[in-house]
């Protein structure tokens, strides 16, 4: 009893973690810099750019980079997943492996096949965030190809239209990057198979890398620095005009 009590808890720290970071990031994206806030920044950059560009084959190769490496974790999670679900008839041997294992808490068999349906959720949850990405950079493209060229960059409708495009591929970023915070706790549930304990320092600590990588990573600091320097161009430009 005093096992599955343990395994209780670290479920619900597990969830607690993925959630409670989920609501955070989310949150303090709004008023802190961060990876999600300044590249927000410069997609309203980059889409106001291409308003004043003819030729727009730099965005669509940009634009099909990014779709590629989102289609390759979408096809590499459905060989996760298949991956996964043949270990469903082959519990008796992963319990076997375990036990082995030294340290390693007693395998049963209806618990690692629980820990294995967490892991098939996990990875159909990802699935469908990239997916959803996918689609929504297929959105972005037909903006983008409907796109009027704007030289003078001074026609109010198109910059409002420009605006949306950088909404829409802000979202798509989003997804793809709940795809990826599906992988970073499927690293966790790993744990779980191991020791109850163990999942529960892994999911602190992937809490912990996912917060030093989106707010506190010299790639972050770097990003801020750039949306700084285009902000004060801008301003600059103002007072000239």
């Amino acid at each position: 009893m005093n096992n599955y009590l343990l395994d209780l808890i670290a479920v619900t720290c597990f969830f607690s973690c993925w959630i409670g970071y989920a609501r955070f990031a989310r949150k303090k994206a709004k008023n802190t810099n961060c990876i999600a806030r300044c590249l927000h920044q410069h997609r309203i950059h980059w889409m106001y750019q291409l308003l004043g560009r003819e030729v727009r084959v730099a965005e669509a190769a940009l634009l099909a980079n990014l779709e590629r490496n989102i289609t390759f974790f979408a096809s590499t999670t459905m060989l996760v997943l298949a991956g996964v679900l043949t270990l469903f008839a082959q519990v008796e041997r992963l319990e076997a492996v375990i036990a082995s294992i030294p340290m390693t808490a007693p395998p049963v068999h209806m618990l690692i096949q629980f820990k294995l349906g967490i892991l098939t959720l996990i990875f159909v949850m990802a699935f469908f965030q990239f997916t959803w990405s996918m689609r929504q950079y297929g959105f972005l493209n037909v903006m983008v190809g409907a796109t009027p060229v704007d030289k003078s960059g001074q026609d109010a409708q198109l910059k409002a239209y420009a605006l949306q495009m950088a909404i829409v591929q802000d979202r798509a970023a989003h997804a793809y990057n709940y795809g990826l915070r599906s992988y970073y706790f499927s690293m966790a549930v790993l744990g779980w198979f191991f020791h109850p304990l163990l999942f529960i320092v892994s999911s602190l600590v992937v809490v912990y890398t996912l917060y030093r990588r989106e707010f506190k990573s010299r790639a972050v600091q770097a990003i801020t620095q750039g949306m700084l320097i285009f902000d004060e161009r801008e301003q600059a430009k103002g007072a000239e005009h």
